[in-house]
């Protein structure tokens, strides 16, 4: 089963080192066992979910060369996120914002503001 197999997420595009999240059911438990016991859940400092959609990373910096010789290439690199579409995010909620979208709530998450991530082999 794919995650983001939905048409609605297409046009939507996440910027930079942010990452899109749909929580999981407080009782979500995946097959190795992770879950979050019920005393963190309740305080909300702790959250798990889903990875939806993840943006292009880190911007690096471009170099300032002025050689006019030189073909124009605006072509902007980044550093790639650890986080991937699929995998089981353990973040902190005081770094996230919350957002509504077709009348779902989602999260938009700093790569910073995740802890840990599992993720299924197969996906």
């Amino acid at each position: 089963m794919r995650l983001t197999s939905d048409i609605k997420f297409k046009k939507l595009i996440v910027v930079g080192d942010r990452v899109l999240i749909r929580l999981s059911k407080p009782n979500d438990q995946t097959a190795s066992g992770l879950y979050l016991p019920p005393g963190v859940q309740e305080k909300e400092k702790v959250q798990q979910g889903y990875i939806i959609k993840t943006g292009p990373g880190y911007a690096i910096p471009m170099a300032v060369e002025n050689e006019s010789w030189k073909a124009e290439e605006e072509q902007v690199k980044y550093i790639p996120l650890q986080a991937k579409e699929g995998d089981l995010a353990i973040f902190l909620l005081s770094g996230a914002t919350e957002v509504m979208y077709e009348a779902e709530k989602y999260y938009i998450v700093p790569q910073s503001a995740i802890l840990m991530l599992e993720r299924e082999e197969d996906l």
